[in-house]
């Protein structure tokens, strides 16, 4: 940090860095230091960057004063992404052979199925329910059919037609006599 902003350094101190977010957190010592620090973040973040070597903080948080104990130099941890492994990552097609064998007998092994039996028991109490309330709404009823071959359908489409036209001259029928003034057997006039 001091390389841009000589004088924050000293009077902002760096608290944790997140290597995952690549988040850096500091906290300035006064509320002064605290607003001079914010509108530096960019620079601050470039100055960590050069003293790192290649781009390692993304984020900047700046707590407020006070907000946590600030290390001294010797508490500062020495860069981490020195200590990060170098070399291709590992990846299930370049793992050891041990590993794919666990890994198969992992991926064969069916987990047992726990049902719980108040569950079990609860379903089925539930089903039965269930289906004697619609044997109850749905009776079954033995009629008796002379002839269990199925009727075709035209001549099932003609009797319905049939009784159609019947329905309708009749209906026809009682009308014309309530506008004559006759009496329609079956209705009682009002």
């Amino acid at each position: 940090m001091g390389g841009h902003r000589p004088e924050l350094a000293g009077h902002v101190a760096a608290v944790s860095y997140d290597a995952d977010s690549g988040r850096l957190t500091v906290c300035p010592e006064s509320m002064p230091w605290a607003t001079k620090a914010r509108p530096e973040q960019t620079r601050i973040v470039a100055a960590a960057n050069e003293a790192a070597g290649r781009t390692v903080v993304r984020a900047l948080r700046i707590l407020p004063p006070g907000a946590a104990p600030v290390p001294g130099p010797a508490a500062v941890p020495a860069d981490r992404a020195s200590a990060a492994p170098t070399g291709p990552a590992g990846t299930r097609e370049t793992a050891c052979e041990g590993y794919r064998r666990a890994l198969a007998a992992h991926q064969e092994v069916v987990p047992p199925r726990r049902v719980d039996p108040g569950i079990a028991a609860a379903v089925e109490r539930q089903t039965a329910a269930m289906r004697e309330l619609s044997r109850r709404a749905f009776p079954e009823t033995d009629v008796a059919v002379p002839n269990r071959t199925p009727i075709p359908f035209d001549a099932t489409r003609s009797e319905r037609r049939r009784q159609a036209v019947v329905s309708r001259a009749a209906a026809l029928r009682r009308v014309r006599a309530e506008k004559a003034g006759h009496p329609v057997p079956g209705i009682v006039p009002g």
